[in-house]
């Protein structure tokens, strides 16, 4: 009756429009109340101590450091320097434009792993160059949210931070390495259907009237930025610093390159960086911290179990149940953010995971490219938002492109299921050396 109760509350104040974290708070604290109404008073004692295991948890240091190195990337101009290196590299024609946006949206990804950063950061430059080369801005729209959804898999990933600390077993270090994979697979299957729209629909006609850059002058200006993901990789790689200093390590090198090497960041326009950093950090460790007390009411009344058990023993065998995971999640994903389905669904799942026997860093890759599905599958994907903004089209408007999009993405969501080394032989390789 109390757990019916837990989720149903839950359900109820997401469909009236309370914000996750707060719904998540509610819910759990009244189930604890109807838990202990002999004693509630000594149950709401879990709740301030569930809120702060919730926050005292090392590795999400590292959470505010690289959204402020996003921030950072996104006003220092690094993503303009970044498209032009790709262009004069790639070069022009149909379909170039939007294999270059997935691309640069790739490699935003290892300096922020911020989906929204991401799409703001690249839609800024990208859409308007598409429109002057013909595309349709919805289109446009669709490419850069797709592209973006990538960078949850591209190290580094706020997604794989929080994975780690809810399930201890999968280090980050270990789930940084295992994305590379999957991320660019993820990137090849946007592209490819991105380009065949391009062509088919006759998009991009333009492309060739616009100048191409000089390929060493563009590569020296963005050579700074490139040199991002070498530092916070190669660092950890080389075993200087942890994921958490990584962190800090590459806050302090993107502010070296935007105030002193592309002076395109005063002393002024730091405090504005700090200031939209700060809130939307806030924003994410609430939700995290508030999930701790929903995680303690779904122990205490022990509705883990029950639901294992019934999964389990539901006569799906490991595939079928996989499927009906993937389909939830990608479900959940239209409505929900990454780190919300993480947070609700993880306590459940792990039990499943461990069940039979699935590596939980594979697991989490599955899981987070679910999510990154998610992100840009309309009615409420955070991406498409952002691109939606930028390109001042209805979000209803990218549905005729999106699909084709999210079709690109499930084929290599499928290749990794059926592949798993795609995703486990790096961890492997460098876990040996």
């Amino acid at each position: 009756m109390i757990a019916t109760l837990l989720f149903v509350l839950f359900a109820v104040l997401l469909i009236i429009g309370v914000p996750v974290a707060i719904a998540l708070g509610v819910s759990g604290v009244v189930a604890i109340i109807f838990n202990n109404l002999d004693t509630h008073w000594f149950g709401l004692m879990s709740v301030p101590q569930s809120f702060y295991a919730g926050l005292s948890k090392y590795p999400l240091l590292a959470i505010p450091m690289f959204i402020l190195l996003g921030t950072i990337f996104e006003r220092s101009g690094v993503a303009l320097r970044i498209v032009n290196f790709a262009t004069a590299l790639i070069g022009r024609g149909p379909g170039m434009l939007p294999l270059i946006c997935v691309c640069v949206a790739m490699f935003m990804g290892g300096i922020s792993g911020s989906g929204p950063a991401s799409a703001a950061a690249v839609g800024g430059v990208m859409i308007a160059a598409m429109t002057r080369a013909g595309y349709i801005p919805s289109f446009s729209a669709s490419v850069v949210a797709a592209g973006a959804a990538t960078d949850i898999l591209i190290p580094p990933s706020v997604a794989f931070i929080i994975y780690a600390i809810l399930v201890p077993q999968a280090s980050v270090p270990d789930l940084f390495v295992a994305g590379i994979i999957p991320g660019i697979l993820a990137g090849i299957g946007i592209i490819i259907p991105a380009i065949y729209l391009s062509r088919k629909h006759k998009m991009g006609q333009l492309e060739t009237e616009i100048s191409r850059p000089p390929l060493w002058d563009s590569f020296l200006k963005a050579f700074w930025g490139l040199m991002a993901p070498v530092v916070i990789l190669g660092g950890m790689r080389l075993g200087w610093f942890t994921p958490t200093e990584a962190a800090v390590v590459a806050v302090f090198y993107g502010l070296f390159v935007g105030m002193v090497i592309y002076r395109s960041i005063s002393l002024k326009d730091l405090l504005g960086i700090l200031r939209d950093s700060a809130e939307l950090s806030a924003v994410i460790l609430f939700i995290v911290t508030i999930s701790g007390i929903f995680a303690w009411a779904l122990s205490t009344l022990s509705i883990i179990d029950p639901i294992t058990n019934a999964v389990v023993n539901s006569g799906l065998g490991e595939y079928g149940v996989l499927a009906f995971i993937i389909v939830l999640l990608i479900i959940f994903g239209m409505f929900l953010d990454g780190i919300s389905i993480f947070l609700i669904f993880i306590p459940l799942l792990l039990p499943i995971a461990n069940h039979f026997e699935w590596d939980l860093v594979w697991f989490g890759i599955i899981l987070t490219m679910m999510v990154a599905i998610g992100q840009f599958t309309p009615p409420l994907a955070v991406n498409l938002m952002v691109s939606c903004r930028i390109a001042k089209v209805p979000i209803e408007s990218t549905i005729r492109w999106v699909l084709w999009l999210v079709l690109g993405m499930l084929i290599v969501l499928l290749l990794l299921v059926i592949f798993p080394d795609l995703v486990t032989a790096l961890p492997h390789y460098f876990n040996k050396n």
